[in-house]
């Protein structure tokens, strides 16, 4: 059929782009891979369907779909007659975006913050103790100022987050167009 050479081709162009650069972002290239085949996919594929388009063992293909949709990137979907699990690419690129770097930059900020928490409860704890020198105290207390610094980095970063996932960034910095025309 003629163009059908074509759009493989143009497709396989965009896939082979977000399979290089998901590596960015903490995803293997096999996983931006996938992502690439389902967003392009008309209809819902099975494991089974992936697995054969991309040549992955039945076990990798379905870490790959679960690691997707805990960032997620897929979605499991019902079809009527089909017993066997169908999963679709999430096509909003911004909530894509979204969704993908709030969770990574959530439990980034989490595991900071509570190491950050529990060092400022330890120097506090530090600072009280009468034997210290004054050399020591010192530095506790520039240590103390440091992490408060970084405390308030995080919340604004929180506060970027949930500017994110309330969809507030787009008041200032708008979607541009509509590219589907």
């Amino acid at each position: 059929m003629q163009g059908k050479e074509e759009i493989e081709k143009a497709r396989e162009r965009v896939i082979d782009a977000i399979s290089q650069n998901m590596n960015l972002y903490g995803v293997t290239p096999s996983v931006g891979r996938l992502w690439g085949l389902l967003y392009f996919q008309n209809e819902p594929m099975t494991l089974d369907e992936m697995k054969h388009e991309l040549g992955m063992s039945k076990t990798s293909m379905s870490t790959s779909v679960r690691h997707l949709m805990d960032l997620q990137m897929v979605d499991k979907v019902w079809k009527k007659g089909s017993r066997k699990d169908l999963y679709v690419a999430e096509e909003d690129w911004y909530q894509t975006f979204i969704d993908f770097f709030t969770i990574k930059w959530r439990n980034g900020v989490n595991i900071n913050v509570s190491a950050i928490e529990k060092s400022l409860k330890e120097l506090n704890q530090l600072l009280n103790n009468n034997d210290i020198s004054e050399d020591i105290n010192q530095e506790i207390q520039q240590d103390i100022a440091k992490l408060h610094r970084a405390l308030e980095y995080y919340d604004w970063l929180n506060r970027l987050v949930d500017s994110f996932e309330s969809n507030d960034i787009f008041k200032y910095i708008p979607k541009k167009k509509d590219y589907s025309e």
